[in-house]
């Protein structure tokens, strides 16, 4: 029997083991690595869709069989992402009008000028630089803290703590040290908005949550999920992505006649959920003929997904001229990623901006020599050295 995950032998492809899954056992067993367990394996695209987009497939991460890490720790209150309806339903709808179309673009002005200051920083700087320490990390750090309404004064811990809760390679105790931390400082932050309201994310949310049944707890839940998740997939997203666009210049090429379409398919063709989307079955039921047993843990694989051949012509090029079609990689069903347009934004933002201020810019090494983080949760690089 297979073990999960399986080995990656190209740094910006899944396994190639993946298309033989889809074409011969599209739902298979295989073994988790970290705890020996058996889930199912979910491949292919039409797959992913019905289970994801089941209710009967858990995301509690409570549920008896549900495929978590040994280093898991139970959510908390406000997590809402681990949660199943009507607790999932009640708190995602108090975000709702915060992250909606509107009130994304209202943002984009702030992002560009926060873009545009990192890379004046980094022009400034004799190259090779580190375009994960220059861009890809404070980039969407400093947008969450401005979006929550962090005072300026204290970025720089929420800077420092989101560096460590998203590295893999820190030790598990401290992790939880640091997320306890801020918690803590945002528990004493959401009281102080509460207190004295802004014009910003947690003073809304402070206002509306006592009608919409929502503790203050909670709110201090869905701020520390918006921390750490919002920052760590779309920090990766950036180093990945400026990886897959430096190794297709046909594709760069497009950069600022189709921004949003080329933003589109990077995030397709590089998913960094790399471990991939995980729920438990909660009664027995049926996936393309293949029978799932209540208490069964699932894994999608998003990366298999988006490359599903069915569905995506040539699936492996980097085109951001193909027909537009939906991805996995912001997930799908109720779970759907609620931050999915600020993320679009971010990227759009820092793609256009690197590319149009340096557009010079290449690999300061062979890209082989990048260090891929293989390891990790969320797939990305550790660091990106470029030259201009």
């Amino acid at each position: 029997m297979r073990t999960y995950p399986i080995a990656r032998t190209c740094p910006l492809d899944p396994p190639a083991e993946y298309r033989e899954l889809r074409a011969e056992r599209p739902l298979t067993r295989i073994r988790l690595d970290f705890d020996g367990s058996e889930v199912w394996l979910v491949t292919r695209y039409d797959d992913a869709r019905t289970v994801l987009g089941d209710p009967r497939f858990s995301s509690d991460f409570a549920k008896p069989g549900f495929p978590a890490r040994l280093t898991a720790q139970p959510p908390g209150p406000g997590t809402f992402i681990r949660m199943d309806p009507p607790d999932h339903s009640r708190l995602r709808r108090l975000l709702l009008p915060e992250l909606n179309r509107r009130r994304v673009e209202e943002l984009r002005p702030a992002i560009q000028k926060i873009a545009d200051d990192l890379i004046d920083d980094m022009a400034a700087q004799t190259p090779p630089v580190d375009l994960v320490q220059a861009l890809a990390l404070p980039l969407p750090s400093r947008v969450i803290t401005e979006l929550l309404g962090v005072p300026y004064e204290d970025r720089e811990f929420f800077h420092l703590t989101t560096k460590v809760i998203g590295d893999q390679s820190v030790d598990p105790k401290e992790r939880i040290k640091i997320r306890d931390e801020l918690k803590a400082y945002l528990d004493r932050l959401v009281a102080a908005k509460e207190a004295e309201p802004g014009d910003d994310l947690l003073s809304r949310l402070g206002e509306r949550r006592e009608a919409a049944g929502v503790s203050r707890e909670e709110v201090v839940g869905i701020a520390t999920l918006l921390m750490v998740a919002g920052y760590e997939t779309i920090a990766n997203q950036i180093g990945v992505g400026t990886v897959a666009l430096l190794e297709n210049p046909d594709g760069l090429a497009r950069l600022h006649d189709d921004l949003p379409d080329l933003v589109e398919e990077v995030i397709r063709h590089q998913a960094v959920i790399d471990y991939g989307l995980r729920r438990v079955a909660t009664e027995d039921l049926e996936v393309a003929g293949q029978k799932i047993k209540a208490g069964e843990g699932v894994v999608v694989v998003v990366a298999s997904a988006n490359r599903d051949e069915e569905v995506f012509a040539d699936p492996d090029c980097l085109n951001p001229g193909r027909e537009q079609h939906d991805h996995f990689s912001f997930g799908y069903g109720i779970h759907q990623c609620m931050g999915q347009l600020l993320a679009r934004v971010q990227l759009q933002v820092a793609w256009s901006t690197l590319f149009g201020r340096l557009p010079g810019l290449r690999l300061a090494l062979p890209v082989d020599q990048v260090r891929f983080r293989h390891d990790m949760f969320v797939y990305g690089v550790h660091e990106l050295p470029v030259t201009w």
